[in-house]
């Protein structure tokens, strides 16, 4: 069945399901001192895989990829090299906690940046979802690993630049700032996020090759690479395609919100299939980074409609 057939809340389901077992996919490759692929090789694999089902998608739509940057797929390998290299040291519903909220973060303090004023209530919400990070950053016995947190949260604003990139594109075309563009071109989310994964690929090979020549001798067991290729495959490709089809008929505040999901599902995920523990720590974190972004969020979809 056509991705325009299925049922909205079908495609966003199958869509957050796909971003949470990106975590789970990644934590089982990598857990254990990364001893089934090592984090470079995983991020290679990862993105390639990935690069090349879009591509498949996109064919078969009739369409190609275009429209990305070497800007855009940089913040990509970012992320995708953080998120692998942090998944060694931490688990997948903390590592998803740590990443959304920091997306989040970035792309509402993208928003001051640009001279938006919450009001009382965005900004208890924007020092909730801070203090949800610090809460899960405090030292303590059941603090994570902080090399792994901060390669995650690392990763969260690489994505949260490239999410703010995307969406700049996308407003500058429709608005006419290229004629070009806007006029020959206009904007294709998937075949940018394609355009990017395809540009990204060289990167991730640099990655391995240094991390070779100076870090660790590259291993991949044939399970640590069937978990890679699900998660570029699938997870990330199959699972992207799905949310841009869905993207269309959602509201800005509503695709915002539903992706709050994401760290929730992968804790269940975590502690059903790969016998994580739920701390309190993590309990509490997410509820307030939940409740913050929840408040920030409302308080800007109330002005865009004011």
């Amino acid at each position: 069945m056509p991705p325009g057939r299925i049922p909205v809340p079908l495609l966003v389901c199958l869509a957050l399901l796909g971003f949470a077992g990106n975590s789970l996919l990644c934590r089982a490759a990598l857990a254990d001192g990364a001893t089934r692929i090592d984090p470079a090789t995983f991020t290679t694999v990862r993105l390639a895989s990935g690069a090349a089902t879009l591509v498949l998608l996109l064919l078969a739509r009739g369409a190609r990829p275009h429209q990305g940057t070497f800007r855009s797929a940089f913040a990509l390998f970012a992320y995708a090299a953080g998120f692998s290299l942090a998944y060694v040291r931490i688990g997948a519903g903390i590592g998803a906690l740590v990443l959304f909220g920091c997306v989040q973060t970035t792309m509402l303090g993208a928003g001051l940046l640009r001279g938006e004023r919450p009001s009382v209530s965005g900004w208890i919400g924007l020092v909730l979802a801070l203090g949800g990070l610090l809460v899960l950053a405090a030292p303590g016995a059941t603090a994570p690993d902080p090399v792994g947190a901060l390669l995650m949260a690392t990763a969260g604003v690489a994505w949260g630049l490239y999410s703010l990139r995307g969406r700049s594109a996308e407003n500058h075309s429709t608005l006419g700032g290229s004629a070009r563009t806007s006029r020959a071109t206009p904007p294709n989310p998937l075949a940018a996020t394609a355009d990017n994964f395809v540009r990204a690929v060289p990167l991730t090979l640099a990655l391995s090759l240094a991390s070779a020549c100076f870090l660790e001798i590259p291993r991949a067991s044939p399970r640590g690479l069937l978990l890679a290729v699900a998660s570029g495959a699938l997870a990330s490709g199959v699972g992207y395609s799905l949310w841009y089809a869905a993207l269309p008929r959602l509201t800005a505040i509503r695709a915002a919100v539903v992706q709050l999901l994401v760290p929730v599902l992968a804790t269940a995920g975590s502690v059903l299939l790969l016998g994580e523990h739920l701390t309190p720590r993590i309990a509490l974190a997410g509820a307030m980074l939940a409740t913050g972004v929840l408040l920030a969020l409302r308080r800007r979809e109330a002005v865009k409609r004011a």
